[in-house]
């Protein structure tokens, strides 16, 4: 019977002990737990989930859930305000803005290429003319061997094959960088479908996210598509050299994003596009990528930690951008979004 009393009064002590562990390691010196909701993007997504798993681990009391679900979907959630903040490759447009009746804060958090990746064996590179990429996706450009790809690649054996053209089925910011950019260097395309989120693609097959996209292309011999550049380097994919606006062919790489980000300044609001950089280094196809942020919170716990877990990704964080990928943000661009985060208060 002691032993009984004594095996009991032993766990549960070990529940006590355990409960208290574990609300001292969800809670600060106030006993508060703070949980973040997010939303969009799916550009960004490998890295923010690092950065918010690794603040997690240093602040425990502070929990962000990110979901990765296109940056179309996350405007409408933060237009909506079912989350804490968004995410989006697309920023958003004034009159987006404009609805957002407590104000709305868009920090660019990092930056990125851009690719196409594409699946048939024995060609290791590939070169492709702005004509020739904009043909792709017209549906203009049908097969391998077509000469407006082969002029660029002498020497290089392309097969007598259909071009299986993939494109995403949501609403993209990725989309919308990529058809920004088909617009700046093809009138046709501009002229029609133009750019957008969620462009009427004249071909292609539809696929959901960059994960959905990276699955195509890798199923599907003979597919070209694009998607974000730390996809494709997390799936070893190919990735074509692109022609850029000096007629220089470019391979993706954080050297060629870094050329192009520095032909942009960041204006106030700090939204910038890059749809056809200057200088024969630069990469054609880059963007920064934003956060969007309430300018004022309800709850102040709320609007402090978000602010905390901005400032770790704008130090700490981008440490992990280019292991990932991504173009850590230049000095000069985290001054600027350290000042915005002064824009995001409690109510």
């Amino acid at each position: 019977m002691r032993f009984r009393v004594g095996l009991l009064l032993g766990l549960f002590a070990t529940v006590i002990a355990v409960g208290t562990a574990f609300a001292a390691e969800n809670s600060d010196v106030n006993g508060n737990f703070v949980r973040l909701t997010g939303a969009g993007a799916t550009f960004p997504a490998p890295l923010y989930s690092k950065w918010f798993k690794d603040y997690h681990a240093l602040h425990h009391n502070v929990q962000v859930d990110y979901q990765s679900i296109g940056s179309g979907s996350g405007i409408k959630n933060f237009l909506n305000k079912t989350v804490d903040f968004g995410a989006s490759d697309a920023a958003m447009t004034p009159e987006e803005i404009a609805k957002v009746d407590v104000g709305a804060q868009l920090l660019p958090m990092t930056a990125g290429s851009i690719v196409l990746s594409y699946n048939f064996k024995g060609v290791p590179e590939l070169k492709l003319s702005r004509e020739a990429y904009s043909g792709i996706f017209l549906g203009k450009i049908k097969k391998w061997n077509d000469p407006m790809i082969t002029k660029a690649n002498p020497g290089v054996k392309l097969p007598d094959s259909p071009i299986h053209v993939v494109v995403r089925a949501d609403g993209s910011g990725t989309s919308f960088v990529f058809t920004k950019h088909l617009s700046a260097i093809s009138p046709e395309w501009a002229k029609n479908p133009g750019f957008g989120t969620m462009p009427n693609w004249p071909v292609g097959t539809r696929s959901k996210g960059n994960e959905g996209v990276t699955a195509s292309i890798t199923t599907t011999p003979g597919a070209i598509g694009y998607l974000e550049y730390g996809y494709a380097k997390g799936q070893n994919l190919p990735m074509v050299e692109l022609e850029n606006k000096a007629g220089k062919f470019i391979k993706p790489t954080n050297e060629s994003a870094q050329a192009a980000l520095a032909a942009v300044e960041l204006p106030e609001n700090l939204i910038a596009w890059l749809p056809d950089p200057q200088g024969e280094r630069s990469y054609p196809i880059v963007t920064y990528t934003w956060l969007l942020c309430y300018k004022q919170y309800s709850d102040p716990k709320k609007a402090e930690a978000l602010k905390s877990v901005i400032e770790y990704g704008l130090t700490v964080g981008q440490k992990s951008s280019e292991q990932l990928g991504y173009v850590p943000l230049p000095q000069n661009v985290v001054s600027k979004v350290r000042a915005a985060l002064n824009n995001i208060q409690a109510k």
